[in-house]
């Protein structure tokens, strides 16, 4: 078992500005802990921010964000990291992440762009998270992320991954519906690719729906129900790595909220099933 000291415990949820009136009785006995964009929220004032502070106040808090842009050629925002790092205090955020891409040059690209699996990319994205870390004064996680095109790939995409997450020495947060997608689109063994990330660098991890577009397509959309094969490689993730905190995303084609939980409740049940069966010396998928 890996001893790596978590932000955040248990089981979590993504919240959207529609679940927050649906949400709004809940408590930590039905969701551990939730997650934000940041840029969702910043200055936001008035009774939808005072709503937010009323979540904030009551359950732990990490933050994904999605405009960073940290293989950009442009500059880092640095305007936009001083607004996260308040926000960060501001609301007491645990944790902070971003994706392994990039979204920007001159203007926004309003998309999440795969990054070339290069040496000279490595170099370059982990001396920018070392100055995002620096800025913020914490340690950041990067997403592995899903993609539909490799430009100048001269590595794997797990070569790269873990390229980065050394030289930069920052934490991984682990998705693995974005592996399970990857592994279909670009025809590899999703249990392999798990097998090789570094499982002492989990921040937590992140669960979603994708769509099947064809037989060898897969879209990761946040769309949908977790399908079996992403529960099952959740499950390897814990015999590999322990138990970890891990988030339900969902962000568009919302189902009731019981539904919703039903799914955080499935994440809380394989949590125990593999606590009960390290403390037995056994794990089985």
């Amino acid at each position: 078992m890996w001893t790596h000291r978590f932000p955040v415990q248990g089981a979590g949820l993504g919240l959207r500005r529609a679940l927050m009136s649906p949400l709004s009785s809940l408590t930590t006995d039905q969701v551990s802990f939730m997650e934000v964009a940041p840029e969702n929220w910043i200055r936001v004032g008035g009774r939808l921010g005072h709503q937010f502070r009323s979540f904030t106040e009551r359950f732990p808090f990490v933050c994904h964000g999605l405009s960073l842009s940290i293989g950009s050629p442009a500059p880092l925002d640095k305007e936009l990291l001083g607004s996260i790092k308040h926000f960060l205090s501001e609301h007491g955020i645990r944790s902070y992440s971003e994706h392994l891409s990039y979204c920007s040059d001159d203007g926004h690209l309003y998309d999440l762009m795969p990054i070339p699996f290069t040496e000279e990319a490595v170099h370059y994205v982990a001396g920018r998270i070392r100055q995002v870390q620096d800025f913020l004064g914490q340690r950041i996680a990067m997403e592995n992320v899903s993609y539909y095109a490799a430009p100048q790939q001269e590595m794997s995409e797990i070569d790269f991954i873990n390229a980065v997450l050394d030289e930069a020495d920052c934490d991984l947060l682990l998705d693995v519906n974005n592996i399970f997608v990857n592994s279909i689109n670009h025809r590899y063994d999703p249990e392999l690719f798990l097998r090789q990330l570094p499982g002492e660098r989990v921040a937590y991890v992140h669960i979603a729906g994708h769509y099947e577009e064809a037989d060898d397509l897969r879209v990761d959309t946040h769309g949908s129900d977790v399908v079996d094969p992403v529960w099952q490689l959740l499950a390897k993730s814990y015999e590999l790595f322990g138990v970890m905190p891990t988030l339900l995303e969902r962000d568009f084609n919302l189902p009731p909220v019981t539904e919703l939980l039903s799914e955080v409740d499935y994440i809380r049940q394989l949590q125990g099933t593999f606590e009960t069966s390290s403390s037995k010396g056994v794990a089985h998928v």
